[in-house]
């Protein structure tokens, strides 16, 4: 790994404290990168921060937000405008799965309003000073799992209020994340900008912990023996953000470090351009 390769850029990444994030994270700032970390928890956040900038030898600085909050995404963004005048990587990693449907502060499906919305708005608010940072990247890490969404997003039963299934659910928001980063790259085409989403592998994190009952334990306990490191899943991640083999690249989804191509319904631009609307609507920012 170059590590002078990110030297005076500057990177967010989402959901740092853990798992992925975490490795990422501490990869980018390996490599000379100034990155920023969000958190929801002020305490796990500030302990995050320290451990990497002491393991990679440069400052780490902490932003405060909770993807499931629009009002704390938007304060969050607003933290990173006020210290960042220039943002190169937006890395976007915050994620959940719930196992029982719950619902956000905004009153949305909980792993809807997270794992896409959160997304959605994090990056439009951020959107303008990434454009003047280019050349620049966003990356989305998405998952496997949207293959479990097999008829496209449900737009028409977002709030999961007939039947709830945490692991299909949590697909069709892994695939939303595959088509916002799809339309995402037709939008930004020709600034200098790329979007891009990838697959991280399974891994053995805190993901998924917040869960009660058998599946719950299952995620706390026995993924460490079958699952990948998060150095591992992160590597797919760091490549989207870092590589010169990569830059250029725009509207693709990845694993282990190439571009394979995501199930036909991830390739929907009616369906990419629709999630799109609604989610401006959603989000407030319509109009």
């Amino acid at each position: 790994m170059d590590a002078e390769r990110m030297q005076g850029k500057t990177v967010v990444v989402t959901g740092a404290t853990q798992g992925i994030g975490y490795a990422a994270a501490l990869a980018l700032a390996r490599m000379g990168a100034r990155v920023v970390i969000t958190a929801r928890d002020r305490g796990r956040g500030e302990t995050a921060a320290a451990e990497i900038s002491a393991d990679a030898r440069v400052p780490v600085e902490l932003v405060l937000c909770d993807f499931a909050s629009m009002a704390s995404i938007r304060e969050g963004a607003a933290a990173v405008l006020e210290r960042c005048d220039r943002l190169h990587v937006l890395l976007n990693n915050a994620g959940a799965l719930f196992l029982e449907r719950r619902t956000s502060v905004d009153g949305l499906e909980l792993t809807f309003a997270t794992n896409h919305l959160g997304y959605f708005l994090f990056t439009a608010l951020l959107l303008e000073r990434i454009r003047q940072s280019a050349p620049a990247r966003i990356v989305n890490v998405a998952s496997a799992a949207h293959r479990l969404a097999r008829r496209g997003p449900s737009f028409d039963d977002l709030a999961r209020e007939r039947g709830y299934r945490g692991f299909p659910v949590y697909g069709e928001t892994k695939l939303m994340n595959i088509l916002f980063t799809r339309e995402l790259a037709r939008r930004l085409a020709g600034s200098g900008v790329t979007a891009n989403s990838l697959h991280p592998g399974v891994i053995a994190s805190g993901f998924g912990t917040n869960n009660r009952g058998v599946l719950g334990w299952l995620m706390r306990h026995a993924t460490r023996y079958f699952f990948s490191t998060p150095e591992e899943g992160a590597r797919t991640s760091v490549y989207l953000a870092s590589s010169p083999e990569v830059e250029g690249v725009t509207g693709k989804y990845f694993a282990s470090c190439r571009e394979v191509r995501p199930r036909p319904q991830a390739e929907d631009d009616e369906a990419a351009r629709r999630l799109w609307a609604l989610s401006e609507q959603l989000t407030g920012l319509a109009g």
